[in-house]
C-alpha cells in the first residue's frame, strides 16, 4: 500500500499558493511557517490517514487534510471578518463542483470522494494581539491503481 496524502497535500499548495488574497495582497501558503512571517497566513498539513477498505486488488484511504488560517490584529483593531473572507477564497478554489477531485492518476492513485468536513473557528488572546484561526478539515477517500 503507498500513502496518497502527501500527493494530495502538494495539489492543495500548488492550488492556493499565489491564488488567495486579501485587500489586494497575497496570503503566502505554508508547510511550516518562518519565526518571521507575520499575519496573515496559511497552513496546510496532513492530519491523518486511514485505510477504509482492502480487497485483494484494490486499497482504499481516507485521507484528511488541514488548512489552517492565521489572522492576527494588535488590540482592539480587527476581527473575525478577515479570517472569514481568506475561508471563502479557499473554499471557492478548492471544492468548484460535486464532482471535482484531485487529480493524482500520475501519481497511480484515484480520488473518487472529497468532502469539506467542516470549519472550525477559534480566537486567542496574548499581551500584543488577538489571534483569529479557521481550521478547514478536507476528508478524500483515495484508491491506490
Amino acid at each position: 500500500m503507498k500513502e496518497p496524502i502527501r500527493f494530495i497535500r502538494q495539489k492543495i499548495f500548488t492550488l492556493l499558493n499565489g491564488n488567495v488574497s486579501y485587500s489586494g495582497a497575497n496570503i503566502p501558503v505554508y508547510n511550516r511557517v518562518p519565526s518571521s512571517q507575520s499575519e496573515p497566513y496559511i497552513i496546510v498539513y496532513s492530519a491523518d490517514s486511514a485505510q477504509t477498505n482492502q480487497n485483494q486488488s484494490d486499497f482504499i484511504v481516507e485521507c484528511i487534510t488541514r488548512i489552517e488560517v492565521v489572522t492576527a490584529f494588535f488590540s482592539d483593531d480587527g476581527g473575525e471578518l478577515q479570517v472569514n473572507d481568506i475561508v471563502e477564497s479557499i473554499l471557492e478554489l478548492i471544492k468548484t463542483s460535486t464532482t471535482d477531485y484531485f487529480d493524482l492518476t500520475s501519481n497511480n492513485f484515484n480520488v473518487f470522494t472529497s468532502n469539506i468536513n467542516g470549519v472550525a473557528y477559534s480566537n486567542d488572546d496574548d499581551d500584543e494581539k488577538t489571534y483569529y484561526r479557521a481550521i478547514i478539515d478536507i476528508a478524500n477517500r483515495v484508491q491506490q491503481n
